[in-house]
Parts: structure tokens; sequence; C-alpha cells
């Protein structure tokens, strides 16, 4: 099944909306969608190997904005919508605003965010609680921009400088890690 599903989205990764459709995913990741771009990513680049950079891009962007989209709901829309996003992802929409308040205040938020944008940790749920404490702006942009795109970087590059090794590694032992 996995294999099934790898092919495919290998296939659909080089077709030409692949780019839009990568922008789309990242920026929605970044505030209310589940699965992470690098899904999308990892078989974009395996197909198209010369452009990891500009796929990596795409991915930081898109991320990047969609965190902000993230930071307004929970600036302005927290109790009507943010709390609804806690909710689907079974997260006690206080925990964030205890955390900040009681271990450490700025730098304990952005080691949060830090770890949040470059690990598999929903990012999202930070991008809103940031909206909703009135982080600063200009820390919470320069954090996402630095973690996101290292991480999309990172990816875009092991596997667009080191493709066909990696690509095997992945078909042969796909379901292994995809755990």
């Amino acid at each position: 099944m996995f294999k099934e599903l790898y092919f495919k989205t290998i296939k659909l990764a080089g077709h030409k909306s692949s780019k839009f459709f990568l922008g789309f995913i990242s920026f929605i990741e970044s505030f209310i969608f589940p699965i992470p771009p690098d899904v999308i990513i990892i078989p974009m680049t395996i197909a198209k190997r010369k452009e990891w950079i500009k796929i990596a891009l795409i991915a930081t962007v898109c991320s990047v904005l969609g965190a902000c989209l993230g930071y307004f709901i929970g600036y302005v829309f927290y109790n009507e919508i943010g709390i609804k996003i806690f909710d689907f992802y079974g997260v006690e929409p206080s925990f964030w605003k205890n955390k900040i308040s009681s271990e450490g205040g700025i730098i304990a938020w952005i080691a949060l965010l830090a770890i949040a944008g470059f690990s598999p940790i929903p990012f999202k749920l930070l991008t809103i609680s940031s909206g909703f404490l009135h982080f600063n702006l200009a820390y919470f942009i320069i954090v996402s921009l630095l973690t996101r795109g290292t991480r999309f970087f990172l990816i875009s590059f092991l596997i667009g400088n080191f493709g066909p090794t990696i690509k095997l590694l992945i078909e042969k032992k796909l379901l292994k890690i995809s755990i």
C-alpha cells in the first residue's frame, strides 16, 4: 500500500502544477492541515532534482506565510477558530499559555517555536498560540523563517544531491522510514 502511494506521489510530483500544490500544502500546514509538506518535498525533489532550491524556497515562503495567518488567527480569532484547531489536535489551549508564563518567557517561547518549526511537533499550534499571546511578530517571523527554511532546505539538499542513493533507501525501507 505504501509503495503504491509513494510511486503515485512521485508521478504527481513531476506534474506542471506540483509547485502550486506544494505551496498550498506548505501554507495550510502552518495553521491547520495535519500532513507536513515534507511528504510532497521529498517526491518532488526526487522527480526534479535540479530544482531542489526552488522547491525548498517555495515550501519555506509559503509555510511562513501560512504561519503568519496562524498568528493572525490566534491574535484576532482565537476564541472563534483557534480553540477549535486545538480541540482537533487534542491539546488543551491553555497549555502553551502556562508554558510561557512559568518557564522563562520570551526565550522559552523562541525555543518552543524553533523546535516546532524544525521538528514534527505540530507547528500550527505554536503559530496560533503566538498570536494569542501577542508574541513579538518580528521574532516570530525570523524564527519561523530560520527553522522552516533550515528544515526544508536540508531535506531538499539531501534529496537533490544524493537522490539516487536516498531514493533506493526509501524504496527498500519505505514502511520503516514512514513510521
